[in-house]
């Protein structure tokens, strides 16, 4: 019997983790935990000029939540439900 493995891309991980529970929230993002490292999901609708600045909000308040993200590489995705801010090393 041959075991089908199936490679998600980084997108499919992003939604399907962004399904779970949270890990923590603070007053403009929802924090969760992925397989890729951990991903702030903005709560309001953030324009792509924007971004740089939920960057330095994400750090800010990632801080409130225990994590200091301040050292670790960073990619903005786009999902279903809106702006997220991938941290991961």
């Amino acid at each position: 019997m041959k075991l089908l493995l199936h490679k998600m891309s980084t997108q499919e991980l992003l939604e399907d983790s962004l399904k779970q529970p949270e890990i923590g929230q603070t007053s403009k993002f929802h924090w969760h935990a992925t397989p890729i490292g951990i991903a702030a999901l903005c709560k309001k609708e953030v324009s792509e000029s924007s971004t740089r600045a939920s960057y330095e909000d994400a750090l800010k308040e990632g801080l409130e939540v225990g994590l200091d993200l301040s050292r670790e590489e960073r990619e903005s995705h786009y999902s279903k439900k809106g702006l997220v801010i991938l941290f991961y090393s």
